[in-house]
């Protein structure tokens, strides 16, 4: 099983189990700008193969700067420190396994779900 993490917490998985074939999983290594947006797959899940590699921050920022509007998902290895950078570069949520949300509960996640604030100036403009 696992958790997706949004702004608001929390959640189980609401994709539908006949949609699997509209999403495209992407290795951390994936070159953002080989991925096919014509037609436009209704998800793209980019796997974190551990919380050290950042790789998939930049894949996910290349796909929104190419135009892709649809559901952006981190999927494996991200912790809550990560989840801010996680939504700036352009996800809508992450996907952990139920072992790690034990590790790491809600309110760690939620603490971080501000991630407009959560960043250097914006702490800068504050102190």
């Amino acid at each position: 099983m696992s958790v997706i993490v949004t702004d608001s917490g929390f959640a189980a998985d609401d994709w539908p189990e006949g949609a699997l074939d509209d999403i495209v999983d992407l290795a951390s290594d994936a070159d953002a700008e080989e991925v096919v947006l014509d037609p436009a797959p209704a998800m793209i899940r980019v796997n974190f193969p551990s919380f050290s590699d950042g790789r998939g921050f930049t894949i996910a920022k290349r796909l929104r700067m190419r135009g892709y509007e649809g559901r952006l998902r981190a999927q494996g290895h991200v912790i809550a420190d990560q989840y801010a950078m996680a939504r700036r570069s352009g996800f809508d949520e992450v996907e952990i396994s139920d072992e790690l949300a034990a590790r790491q509960p809600e309110d760690q996640w939620k603490f971080r779900a501000d991630w407009r604030a959560h960043d250097y100036q914006s702490r800068l403009r504050a102190g």
